[in-house]
């Protein structure tokens, strides 16, 4: 007997469907700190046992990109990659996950009912990062490839608060992340490195790790006066202006940079110290996360989304709509002069070329893919696109035309991006999935 436009005998596809509801059933029991507790255990066989497995697999040494590369450039390895990943990754998260499960429910709850509830996200948080520490830890690519990702996560967080919370489009990211790298570059070389140009340190070296923060912060305040040039003219008009007046500042930055020499001019700014180490970049995007994440939930977070609703409504309503623009257009260029200065600082180089066009497509791409409204959208768009882009690094020019098409089918498909307007409660992500046994 068979189901009719089916040749799956009745039995057999209601013994599949009841497979696949108990698996679905098991996994919504694993809370988010269960499958946290998996990937650090995964993490951890990697590290122990990743070499040895690799080299039994055929493989000349561990997957950088959880074997993304080796499938794309050698097709004929594709079945090792998997089946390290599949060792090595998905199983034993899955595995410790599962059987974890009710002891991480119990903590869950343990931390919601008797903490305060950043406690609960502080847990959390250092077992993603010693999860991320261990996964890094593999080679110095992996560590700067999460570098590149966690700066690509605060800029495109921080652009999102104008192109999607406010409503306008901005085109300055670039600009302001050039005015970071440059500030906070200038800083810390003049205050702790033996420079050619800016002459012996100021301040003893081993203070520079202390200070590195201020000079951050620095970065970030003199991105913010930047974007005053911008906001001041653009606010006082309606339409596309703003796109007008902040791509042409991105320009003018550019220009200026290039032609001031005791920053380098087009050869650019070098010595800086490495001081955006992976602890630092993970805690300040933890920290940019959690403002951002906080500022769109407060009340001139929500009337920048008023504003962009109907800015004439919004007015009638006694929001103040220019103030509301000008305080977001003025937040999310600090934080992307905090992304800058991070950048300077993870490379100890940089160049008036890295903010142009190219940067700023990048920025966009990952805002739109992600999608508008989202804190998790944009963490997703720019994890999203630094993979992308990594994967498909062995293309070289070939990925410029792989990307954009993706691109394109993916706003075809999904107009609004992957994750739009689209807000998680965070008490929610760190509640237990189930009760423990002892409280059925």
């Amino acid at each position: 007997m068979e189901v009719r436009g089916s040749t799956v005998p009745p039995t057999e596809a209601i013994a599949r469907n009841t497979l696949l509801v108990r698996v679905r059933s098991q996994l919504a029991q694993i809370p988010l700190l269960g499958w946290l507790f998996g990937t650090f255990i995964a993490m951890a066989i990697e590290q122990v046992a990743g070499r040895s497995l690799a080299r039994a697999l055929g493989l000349s040494g561990i997957p950088g990109l959880f074997g993304l590369r080796i499938m794309l450039t050698k097709p004929v390895l594709i079945p090792s990659a998997v089946a390290y990943v599949l060792l090595v990754y998905a199983l034993p998260t899955l595995i410790v996950a599962r059987l974890s499960a009710p002891l991480a429910n119990r903590l869950a709850k343990l931390l919601l009912e008797r903490f305060p509830l950043w406690v609960s996200l502080v847990v959390h948080l250092g077992l993603l990062y010693a999860t991320l520490h261990l996964w890094g830890g593999i080679s110095a690519y992996r560590i700067l490839f999460l570098s590149f990702i966690f700066i690509s996560v605060i800029l495109t967080l921080s652009l999102n608060l104008v192109n999607g919370y406010m409503g306008e489009f901005s085109c300055s990211h670039p600009g302001f992340m050039a005015l970071g790298a440059y500030t906070a570059s200038i800083l810390t070389v003049l205050f702790f490195v033996n420079d050619d140009v800016f002459g012996a340190a100021l301040l003893p070296p081993a203070l520079g790790p202390f200070i590195f923060p201020l000079a951050l912060i620095g970065g970030g305040l003199v991105a913010a006066v930047g974007a005053l040039l911008v906001a001041i003219p653009s606010f006082r008009t309606r339409g596309d202006y703003l796109a007008i007046i902040s791509l042409a500042f991105m320009f003018i930055v550019k220009s200026v940079i290039e032609n001031v020499e005791i920053i380098g001019g087009p050869r650019g700014l070098m010595n800086q110290p490495k001081w955006a180490n992976l602890p630092t970049m993970f805690a300040w995007t933890a920290i940019c996360v959690w403002t951002i994440y906080n500022f769109t939930r407060s009340t001139i977070g929500k009337a920048a989304c008023a504003v962009r609703d109907d800015e004439t409504a919004a007015g009638a309503m006694t929001i103040n709509t220019r103030h509301t623009k000008m305080v977001t257009f003025l937040f999310a260029a600090f934080w992307a002069g905090v992304a800058g200065g991070l950048f300077a600082h993870v490379m100890g180089y940089i160049n008036p070329g890295t903010f142009d066009v190219k940067k700023l497509s990048e920025v966009l791409a990952m805002v739109y893919l992600g999608g508008l409204n989202s804190v998790v959208g944009s963490i997703a768009g720019a994890l999203g696109i630094q993979l992308l882009m990594e994967v498909l690094r062995p293309l070289e020019l070939f990925k410029w035309i792989v990307i954009p098409v993706l691109l394109i089918v993916l706003m075809i498909l999904r107009p609004t991006g992957l994750i739009a307007f689209t807000e998680v409660n965070v008490e929610d992500l760190l509640k237990p999935r189930q009760k423990p046994e002892e409280e059925r």
